[in-house]
């Protein structure tokens, strides 16, 4: 199984290559490949990579450890992590008019350190304090971070691209979305199949050092706004 990944990992990685070769010089490619040769747009997309990526490993391995380790109803679980999307639903206007007065690069990074600090507290909250209350509110602390962090950086993203170029910009967005997701979901798959360590502890453990590194990328986007092409 885990040398039929390699070949599926080898042959994909072949597949963009090729592709990526095919794209360069032409005006308007499927694959744009010009606006990754914007160091801004480049590092806003692996930022947005890294954030859906921790929110996915969160999604998937966080009920099983509710359930399954801590002893959570199915309902319990349901419940305790609505904190989470309520958490993001009440900073998306907030985070909007941040982003018109803090640069991208640093509320993007408070935000992935937000995401950070809520996995790596269920990480190592004592026992007698794993409520569903108090994991409710950290998990509020990783959404409160992640709406905090989409908003200006998908707004750099789009300002960055020339206009007519702003189709390819949503796209790249979408798909940084996309892949984000599936690296998650299979980073989750490896955890909770017991190949990247000790189950769900080191989901969390990978959570937070994938949150971690793409604060670090969003700060090296410095202080400066992006200008609109």
């Amino acid at each position: 199984l885990m040398w039929g990944g390699c070949v599926l990992a080898a042959t994909g990685s072949l597949a963009v290559w090729a592709l990526v070769r095919r794209m360069r010089g032409q005006e308007a490619p499927l694959l744009p490949v010009d606006l990754l040769r914007i160091p801004l747009f480049a590092l806003s997309v692996s930022t947005s990579l890294c954030s859906f990526a921790v929110q996915m490993m969160t999604f998937v391995t966080l009920p099983f450890y509710l359930h399954d380790q801590l002893g959570f109803s199915i309902v319990q679980t349901g419940l305790i992590f609505t904190g989470w999307p309520l958490a993001v639903a009440v900073i998306a206007p907030f985070a909007g008019w941040l982003s018109d007065r803090i640069a991208p690069g640093i509320l993007g990074a408070a935000g992935l350190l937000a995401m950070a600090v809520s996995l790596g507290g269920l990480w190592a909250l004592p026992t007698p304090w794993l409520q569903p209350v108090t994991i409710g509110a950290v998990l509020a602390l990783g959404g409160l971070g992640f709406g905090l962090f989409q908003t200006p950086n998908n707004r750099t993203m789009i300002a960055l691209a020339p206009r007519n170029r702003s189709s390819a910009a949503s796209a790249s967005l979408s798909t940084a979305r996309l892949l984000g997701q599936a690296l998650g979901t299979a980073l989750a798959a490896l955890v909770l199949s017991g190949q990247l360590g000790a189950g769900n502890e080191a989901g969390l453990g990978l959570g937070v050092a994938l949150a971690l590194l793409g604060a670090g990328i969003s700060l090296t986007r410095g202080r400066a706004n992006p200008v609109v092409s």
